[in-house]
């Protein structure tokens, strides 16, 4: 397997993809194209996840496919241990549109280095999870922006990904500020104010503001074809962020499989000893979404 960290921007070290590339080998399969799947860990766009990162990239690897993460513009270069604080630098690092941005560059980079690294262009997944489910999904929906071409210039099309697989995925800030609030004394309100911070810039944003942010107000028939899962009792993105995009795609006919798990906290990952870092995150049955993805993804690429 070939490892190698890439810069994506020559100012921004911050944003990498690092590469899991199956080695060629004269013993079998040699010069073969495989599909590969960029994966975008979450993190509320604070930080992104280790656990949703290299664990990830090995199960698709093991599975025959090139992985590749992308550690996208953030707030924090790690987590911090005071969610009440903000980082003095203004404006933010990961303000939107800075991560789509950052999506469509490796996509791009991606497809212009398809020969070299034997990725078959037109079988390339987005894999996101929670904040980065909610990249998936943007760079799903607004791959053919006006935005993205006049910033970056050149062929849309490199910036569509051929499938998206986004596990519980962050969709509608409007709703799920609206869920949160009815929590009495909410443990969770100082890391939802930095994570509208990091979105925004700042943490009174509107509506309007937030509404923006959706991929459902986006979703189209180009819309590539999506796997989505999440739990029903999720504490932190609520499911009703899948439904509403699982709705918006069925309404615009894009191909989509939804699957909900009865329990499971949010973050859960691979749900088994791989990812988790307490016994909280090991959960037999959400375990299932590896598999059910890997069928979706053999049949729409097939």
């Amino acid at each position: 397997m070939t490892c190698e960290t890439i810069q994506i921007w020559p100012e921004r070290p911050d944003v990498t993809l690092t590469t899991y590339l199956i080695d060629d080998s004269p013993d079998f399969q040699t010069g073969k194209s495989r599909p590969a799947v960029l994966i975008l860990p979450g993190g509320g766009y604070l930080g992104t996840s280790d656990r949703e990162a290299e664990p990830i990239a090995l199960f698709f690897a093991a599975q025959g496919y090139h992985a590749l993460v992308l550690r996208y513009a953030v707030l924090f270069q790690s987590y911090p241990n005071d969610l009440t604080h903000t980082p003095a630098t203004n404006p933010f690092p990961s303000i939107f549109p800075q991560p789509l941005l950052d999506v469509a560059s490796a996509l791009r980079l991606i497809r212009n280095q398809a020969t070299a690294w034997r990725i078959d262009p037109a079988r390339i997944a987005v894999c996101g999870f929670s904040a980065g489910g909610h990249l998936a999904a943007s760079i799903g929906t607004q791959w053919n922006s006006p935005l993205l071409h006049e910033r970056l210039g050149g062929p849309v099309a490199d910036f569509r990904p051929d499938a998206l697989i986004l596990g519980y995925p962050m969709i509608d800030y409007v709703l799920t500020t609206e869920i949160q609030a009815r929590i009495p004394d909410n443990p969770l309100s100082d890391f939802l104010r930095l994570c509208e911070v990091a979105a925004f810039g700042h943490a009174e944003a509107t509506d309007a503001e937030k509404d923006r942010l959706n991929p459902v107000r986006h979703v189209s028939s180009e819309t590539p074809p999506a796997f989505i899962w999440h739990t029903t009792d999720d504490e932190l993105v609520p499911l009703e962020n899948s439904l509403a995009l699982a709705t918006a795609l069925k309404k615009a006919g894009v191909p989509l499989e939804l699957h909900v798990f009865a329990h499971g906290r949010h973050g859960l990952a691979l749900a088994d000893e791989r990812t988790a870092a307490d016994p909280g995150q090991i959960n037999p049955a959400v375990q299932a979404w590896t598999g059910l993805a890997l069928t979706w993804l053999e049949q729409l690429f097939q």
